[in-house]
């Protein structure tokens, strides 16, 4: 989903309850700034996961952006407890994962432990802004088993385009073979050594 930055279509987190956690200020402020920016007024801002469990117990949330804190992975856990421990409805509540560094093992981390989607510092407010939009416009279920309870982790899988036909042939056809050997007499010395 991309939005175009000149549309003139309006967002207003003005009547949400934010939580943001993260454990570093420069993190914060940069959090903090993106969602005023957006309009939301009631922020929880949180340094650490102690206070963030304290918010979510007692306060109703619309979202929550939460850094993953590496290398402990607090924050992961953290969305853990929130969907396995938190009453109706921040149990439910829309979760941002946002972290510096995205390994296999983070991505799954974030996707294992029920957030929505994961966001790659550094990120711009329109990025924030997509994210959020669609998170709240993609109304996957629920899944609660022994060992995960959050938001599908599975995506719609629909095939491949229709009416295409298969890559290798359409290659070929369009930019000759793909075993051919260079044709730019230039690039052959550098792709040689």
């Amino acid at each position: 989903m991309a939005l175009d930055p000149a549309s003139r279509s309006r967002y207003n987190l003005e009547d949400a309850t934010v939580l943001l956690l993260d454990d570093t200020s420069m993190g914060m402020a940069i959090l903090v700034q993106i969602v005023t920016g957006l309009g939301a007024k009631n922020l929880h801002r949180c340094s650490d996961v102690e206070a963030a469990k304290k918010v979510a117990e007692r306060h109703e949330l619309d979202l929550a952006i939460v850094d993953g804190m590496a290398p402990s992975g607090m924050g992961y856990d953290f969305v853990r407890w929130m969907r396995t421990n938190c009453q109706e409805p921040n149990c439910y509540t829309p979760v941002i994962i946002t972290t510096a560094h995205t390994p296999v093992t983070d991505v799954a981390r974030a996707r294992d432990c029920g957030g929505h989607i994961i966001v790659k510092k550094p990120f711009s407010p329109i990025a924030m802004l997509e994210r959020i939009i669609w998170v709240a416009r993609e109304g996957r279920p629920f899944l609660f088993s022994a060992d995960y309870v959050g938001p599908d982790r599975r995506f719609r899988d629909v095939g491949p385009p229709k009416g295409g036909g298969r890559r290798r042939e359409d290659l070929n056809a369009d930019t000759g073979s793909a075993n051919a050997p260079a044709q730019d007499a230039e690039l052959q010395p550098r792709l040689a050594s």
